[in-house]
């Protein structure tokens, strides 16, 4: 089921993560069996840089890493309206920092 991503969509990747200390984000938390270690899941809040090819989506964060994701992830979502309203200042940020990102890269390629 492929969806019809477009660049600058915002979407929402519930990605699992491990740690002594759980953050105020963390949902479905789960102590290991000794109790050291939490599993838990945090909701990441990006927005598609490019739609490859291949179809798969290259997904920039607020930090301005990348990642390559294939539309059929059942971590990957849009938010919903409400979401939207609520997260609309993440999303934000996300923008504005691939916005800055791209500047740097047309930068540079018209330097070299």
């Amino acid at each position: 089921m492929q969806s019809n991503w477009k660049i600058g969509d915002w979407a929402v990747y519930r990605k699992s993560k491990q740690g002594a200390n759980p953050g105020r984000r963390a949902a479905h938390v789960m102590a290991s069996p000794k109790g050291e270690t939490y599993g838990y899941v945090v909701d990441k809040f990006w927005v598609v840089d490019e739609v490859l090819a291949d179809g798969r989506l290259r997904l920039v964060t607020a930090r301005g890493k990348l990642h390559v994701v294939s539309p059929d992830d059942p971590n990957l979502r849009r938010p919903g309206l409400v979401q939207r309203f609520l997260w609309r200042d993440r999303f934000a940020l996300v923008e504005a920092n691939r916005d800055n990102s791209e500047a740097t890269r047309s930068s540079m390629a018209s330097v070299s």
